[in-house]
């Protein structure tokens, strides 16, 4: 009877949301959203160029050598170039402040995009100034900057006793590192799309659980506002609709995750071919090597972690009577989960440091820490089940928690509940 009582509370709580327009929404968002995170990178790379007129600027070369020409050469298409667009004034460097309010003016009146401070600081390889117009432009300021460094290493090599041509050839050589990871099964694919991999996951984990979270906070106050709960309870141990509605809403965030992650692999398998279609360049590196066990690891971290925190949010929907107060009684719930998200650049950046074992073994940061680690790292197995042990130990207390308090708050209106009254209550709820 319990069960069958049971059964009917997830299918309802499950029927309600998913045969809603916002669902339909949110579940298409997920695969829009991937997609544009695998195309649209591409897109800017392939659009974001060094602006064409770089090379209209004034070289103010305090260096007393050929530094300024050569970077002059190279802003117009290389050494054989002419530098017709590109002013280049040696100047001593005491007149170095006057070149400078010249250059101001020039750049001002827009004969020029700005102006390029050589000095004895750039020829050592340290610094190097650049004031213009186009000073925020990233693609402008990269491509300056290869240049410049490109020009003294020239400049250098050739003092040190190469000729021209071999001290530029080393000079623009360009070396590119490509890691790839070692996983259980051998080659694991490219190091960098595991990083972007890694991050998408603990980021879809902890906006699942945040948003299902708090959909069974928003389902707990509905019931109390409409006194749908009174109805219910009468034929519904506390118990009993507690548990259904925490099944039935955590089964529409595993029917939606799976819907995104089916749509997900197959946008991946098809963006290569797409993008040589439109002439764009492929990002590089490949999909990562995601084993079945890794996939249903990260279900299994996202039902617990949902757990935990869907009882909490049940227990806090209990205590109140409205969404005002709801959206200050759950804050520090809602915390634990950013306060998580907070160190997921930390944790990528060293996933074995001693921060990462600690937040593995919390249960408020193991459902997205976890199988953020799993992504870059080989986890030893012995971790994650004590990982998933802690957590699945905290979600029974969380779930005994939450019961307690829902059996007596439920029913409860028109009051703000202190935690001094709510500790009461888990003592004497049967």
């Amino acid at each position: 009877m319990a069960w069958g009582r049971l059964r009917a509370v997830v299918a309802r709580e499950y029927l309600e949301r998913v045969r809603t327009r916002w669902f339909l929404v949110a579940t298409v968002f997920g695969p829009l959203l991937f997609g544009a995170l695998l195309f649209v990178p591409p897109w800017l790379a392939a659009n974001s160029q060094a602006s064409t007129d770089l090379a209209r600027i004034a070289i103010l070369d305090a260096t007393g050598t050929t530094l300024g020409t050569r970077v002059a050469a190279q802003l117009n298409g290389g050494l054989t170039g002419d530098t017709s667009l590109t002013i280049v004034r040696a100047v001593a460097p005491a007149r170095l402040p006057a070149a400078e309010s010249t250059a101001t003016r020039e750049a001002v009146a827009n004969r020029t995009r700005g102006y390029l401070v050589l000095d004895s600081a750039t020829l050592a390889g340290r610094t190097v100034r650049y004031v213009g117009a186009n000073a925020t432009s990233s693609p402008d300021m990269d491509r300056l900057q290869r240049i410049v460094r490109d020009a003294v290493v020239a400049l250098r090599l050739e003092r040190a006793g190469l000729n021209s041509l071999e001290s530029n050839a080393i000079a623009t050589m360009r070396l590119r590192l490509d890691p790839e990871r070692i996983t259980e099964r051998g080659q694991g694919g490219s190091a960098r799309v595991s990083i972007y991999f890694a991050f998408t996951v603990a980021l879809l984990l902890y906006v699942s659980i945040l948003l299902y979270g708090q959909s069974v906070l928003r389902g707990v106050i509905e019931e109390k506002q409409t006194r749908v709960a009174e109805v219910v309870v009468a034929s519904v141990s506390p118990d009993i609709l507690l548990a259904g509605k925490v099944l039935g809403i955590g089964a529409v965030g595993l029917t939606q995750m799976a819907i995104w992650t089916a749509t997900s692999v197959a946008l991946a398998k098809v963006r290569t071919p797409i993008l040589a279609r439109f002439g764009l360049p492929a990002m590089p590196g490949s999909f990562p090597d995601i084993s079945l066990g890794m996939g249903a690891l990260v279900l299994v971290f996202f039902g617990l972690g949902y757990l935990f925190y869907a009882a909490l949010f049940a227990a806090v929907g209990a205590t109140v009577s409205n969404e005002h107060d709801a959206q200050q009684a759950q804050m520090p719930i809602t915390l634990l989960l950013v306060g998580t998200v907070i160190f997921l650049a930390p944790i990528l950046a060293a996933p074995e440091s001693t921060l990462a074992y600690v937040l593995a073994w919390l249960p408020f940061s193991a459902p997205i820490v976890v199988p953020l680690r799993m992504s870059v790292i080989n986890l030893p197995p012995l971790d994650i089940a004590v990982s998933i042990v802690m957590l699945a130990s905290a979600c029974y207390l969380a779930l005994w928690f939450a019961a307690r308090v829902y059996r007596v708050g439920l029913l409860m209106y028109g009051k703000r509940v202190t935690v001094r009254e709510m500790l009461h209550w888990v003592r004497v709820a049967r």
